[in-house]
């Protein structure tokens, strides 16, 4: 019985078996299949940078040219006001303020009321002026009298007049003294009062406020600004040029300009100065620019991007911007390398040209061929085989 049993199995067994061969048969055509398929699609060779596209013809190549161009160099700064066009407002006197007229950002006029502040030490002046006026006029009364006693035979004694005289005019310098004080806290003596008006000396923009109403503010000898006025009719872009690149920038370069809040509103200055000082926390150097603001669109603390153009002028490579292409944050193109074989090379791209073409810093020479299109080249590769071009990325990436 057990003997019947197993016959039946032999039955399924070569059923199995055969299934089993027909299913290697099919993998083995659909194998052969792909690999003659695959002869016309884009091979990523070994070396990771090498590609071997079925038709080379359909990509235009052309020479890397040389040139002789100004060098340039790109680099960050901010507006700031002119020193030279800053005026800082303050008090002789210290005091409270008790009335505030203009506040940071304004647009102040010459000689408008900024803030009005009461004056304990105006207050002291103003007491000791007419302190000294009573005094300088009880001293002409008793000179006058003397004077006309005097003058008259009276009894009175020569010494006696000319004490009186010598009174009177120390009392006089007194009264001067007191009005000189009181000016120098910018109050009129002919009509004295404790409150100080302190007034713009000159027209601009508040671009520092230091105190608000109800603040009390000191004297002018330990105390900030009350305030801080700039003429921004001209005002200054502070760049930051790393030492390394501290000798590609002279004093007389032109740059251009572009800023963060109008990026297509180009400007142009020349750089005024280089600062002899080195920031050792940032390794860089300050560059002065001085530019003209008769709109008044350049503000206080607006970044903008300066571009130095060298006075003279040395050879670069340059190709048709369209022969490079940026991918994961670095510069590359393509080179025949003969028959069907292309080698994508890294290379470190300047400005470019407005005639559409590219300046090439390193990587590439002179006389080389390159492939005009790079994007157009690059996307035939991955659409002939996206697999393999996705390997080749992957490597490329650093």
């Amino acid at each position: 019985m057990n003997l019947l049993r197993n016959y039946h199995f032999v039955p399924v067994l070569l059923m199995v078996w055969v299934c089993f061969l027909l299913t290697a048969c099919d993998n083995t055509k659909a194998t052969d299949e792909n690999a003659k398929a695959g002869q016309s699609a884009t091979i990523i060779a070994t070396d990771n940078n090498v590609i071997e596209m079925p038709h080379p013809e359909d990509f235009t190549l052309v020479k890397a040219d040389i040139r002789m161009l100004p060098e340039e160099l790109a680099v960050n700064g901010s507006i700031v006001p002119d020193i030279n066009r800053t005026v800082a407002v303050n008090a002789l006197a210290g005091g409270r303020v008790v009335e505030l007229n203009a506040k940071l950002g304004d647009s102040v006029k010459k000689n408008q009321l900024l803030l009005r502040m009461h004056s304990p030490d105006l207050a002291n002046a103003i007491a000791a002026l007419k302190q000294a006026q009573a005094d300088e006029l009880l001293a002409q009364r008793q000179y006058d009298r003397n004077k006309f006693l005097y003058e008259h035979g009276a009894v009175v004694s020569q010494n006696d007049f000319q004490m009186s005289e010598d009174n009177w005019a120390g009392a006089k310098a007194n009264t001067e003294n007191a009005i000189t004080q009181v000016k120098l806290l910018s109050a009129d003596p002919r009509h004295p009062s404790a409150f100080i008006d302190v007034r713009a000396p000159a027209a601009g923009v508040i671009v520092e406020q230091n105190y608000t109403a109800g603040a009390a503010a000191k004297s002018l000898d330990a105390t900030p600004n009350l305030f801080t006025i700039a003429d921004l009719s001209k005002v200054w872009l502070l760049c930051d040029v790393y030492e390394n690149n501290l000798s590609q920038v002279k004093v007389g370069d032109y740059a251009r300009i572009r800023l963060n809040a109008y990026p297509d509103r180009g400007l142009q200055g020349k750089v005024s100065n280089i600062f002899s000082l080195l920031d050792p926390a940032t390794r860089s150097v300050k560059v002065r620019i001085e530019l003209d603001n008769p709109d008044g669109i350049l503000l206080p603390g607006m970044f903008a991007t300066a571009t130095f153009v060298s006075q003279g002028k040395i050879p670069r490579v340059v190709i048709p911007a369209t022969a490079i292409f940026r991918l994961h944050d670095k510069d590359w193109l393509f080179l025949p390398e003969g028959k069907n074989k292309f080698r994508r090379a890294e290379v470190k791209a300047g400005p470019a040209d407005r005639d559409g073409s590219m300046q090439v810093l390193s990587g590439l020479e002179a006389g080389q061929m390159v492939v005009s299109n790079a994007l157009q080249f690059s996307a035939e590769a991955r659409s002939e085989n996206p697999l393999a071009f996705l390997e080749h990325d992957k490597k490329a990436q650093p």
